[in-house]
Formats: structure tokens, C-alpha cells, sequence
């Protein structure tokens, strides 16, 4: 059994897409859908994510940071939000006890 392992031989482009949800396929750019040839040159971002250009990356690489800033400024205003919020309670509970 471990014999005819070996001499599989596995080819990346030979494999049909298998679908799966969120994962995209090698067959068009991610970012402008543009057809992606076998001979063409391929640009990865982020393990398995395909472009047709560096620029079509390099755009995403941007888009990508834009929103992880705009996560961290929610979950910053979020997070004093709640520390205000606690911290008026806080005040609230030591005023009644007092």
C-alpha cells in the first residue's frame, strides 16, 4: 500500500476546483475577476487567495488594511464605551452603599 502511494504523482493545475465555501478557485483574479491562464503568472496573497497582478494584490493588501483599522477603531471605541459605562456604575454602586 505504501508502494503505490509513492508512485502516485499529484499536479496542482491537473486537480479540479473542489468548491468548497470560501475558498477561492485559481481560475480568476480575486479582486477583478480577471480570467487567470495556466500559463500565466499567478500572485498568492494570504496562503490561497489568487491575483492576476502584483497590483491587483498589492490593491487588496491596502483594502485589507483599511479595514483591520477600522476594526480596531471600533473595538477601541467600543471597549471605552464599556469602560465607561462600568466605571459610572462603579460610582453608582459605592455612592448607594455609602
Amino acid at each position: 500500500m505504501a508502494a503505490s502511494a509513492a508512485c502516485s504523482s499529484f499536479f496542482f493545475f491537473d486537480a479540479e476546483p473542489l468548491g468548497e465555501a470560501g475558498m477561492p478557485a485559481l481560475d480568476a483574479c480575486a479582486l477583478c475577476t480577471k480570467p487567470l491562464a495556466r500559463d500565466s503568472d499567478i500572485f498568492m496573497y494570504r496562503g490561497d487567495t489568487p491575483f492576476c497582478s502584483e497590483d491587483c494584490r498589492h490593491h487588496q493588501m491596502q483594502l485589507d488594511a483599511v479595514r483591520a483599522r477600522q476594526a480596531a477603531r471600533r473595538l477601541r471605541q467600543y471597549a471605552s464605551g464599556t469602560e465607561a459605562r462600568s466605571g459610572h456604575q462603579e460610582s453608582r454602586k459605592v455612592s448607594v452603599v455609602s
